[in-house]
């Protein structure tokens, strides 16, 4: 299971480009842009269709050259395959016949999204991929979405993203959201920022609708306690901050940092400065 560049090929492993020489057949979800990728590698090898369409069939063929011997990659057209991508499928049936399945990891949108979000109130992540494409399903999935306080991400398309922030804009103003355009690629974009404040940031640029996305909704803030004081991870990061910043600036970075309240955070700030 080789991991493959999701817009930069840099991002290609030595390992990767090694192993990919030595196999005897890839699969991969579509020919046309494996084959470029391979092209690009001076490599030359037969190509197993391997789509969503198509698993179930595809998963006995690459069993087939298994069974004779073969040493097969599985590969998606970007990042690491069987996440939100087909292999499970081949993965678990080579698995039952005995055969052994090796990682190859490298990139993955998902974690490199999580790499650059910032999210201090969370702890771990849940990977939600793809919401279904419209109707009860969908509005099911994004009301569970919705109802989990832990740190997310999601993918979705170029023509739903609008929708998918409106949403989430009216639900969960105040929850912070990670958005992720075209990651490694030319026009690559990443924005933090309170949902309610998605919708009119995509408005104001029409290209900015265009390209893979993945969002990061971050773990919602705890509810503060009777005592007043602010949520774990504001009051670490307080803690960090305002021995080495002014006050109001060790203020706003806390808030922007973890969501807390901007009125909490200055009043827990200045009761920490006239306890020191």
């Amino acid at each position: 299971m080789v991991a493959t560049p999701i817009g930069n090929l840099a991002d290609l492993s030595l390992r990767a480009i090694y192993l990919l020489s030595r196999m005897d057949a890839v699969a991969c979800e579509d020919t046309r842009v494996s084959g470029h990728l391979l092209h690009h590698l001076g490599l030359d090898k037969p190509l197993i269709a391997l789509h969503a369409h198509n698993e179930q069939a595809a998963t006995q063929a690459v069993l087939a050259r298994l069974a004779q011997g073969h040493r097969v990659a599985c590969i998606s057209d970007a990042g690491t395959p069987a996440i939100s991508d087909p292999g499970a499928v081949l993965v678990a049936a080579a698995a039952a016949q005995g055969y052994r399945v090796l990682p190859v990891p490298g990139a993955s949108s998902a974690a490199a999204a999580m790499s650059v979000a910032g999210d201090t109130t969370g702890q771990g992540f849940r990977f939600v991929g793809f919401l279904p494409a419209k109707g009860q399903e969908r509005r099911t999935a994004l009301e569970a979405l919705l109802q989990d306080d832990g740190t997310q991400v999601l993918f979705e398309a170029p023509h739903r993203i609008e929708a998918l922030l409106a949403a989430l804009a009216a639900a969960a103003p105040q929850r912070r959201l990670t958005l992720c355009r075209e990651l490694t690629k030319q026009f690559e974009t990443i924005v933090t920022f309170n949902a309610a404040d998605a919708p009119a940031w995509m408005a104001a640029d029409a290209n900015r609708t265009r390209g893979e996305f993945v969002l990061v909704l971050h773990a919602a803030p705890a509810e503060a306690s009777d005592d007043d004081r602010l949520p774990a991870a504001a009051e670490k990061a307080l803690g960090l901050l305002l021995p080495a910043l002014p006050l109001k600036q060790a203020v706003a970075l806390t808030s922007e940092l973890t969501g807390a309240a901007r009125n909490a955070v200055y009043a827990r700030a200045l009761a920490l400065r006239q306890d020191d």
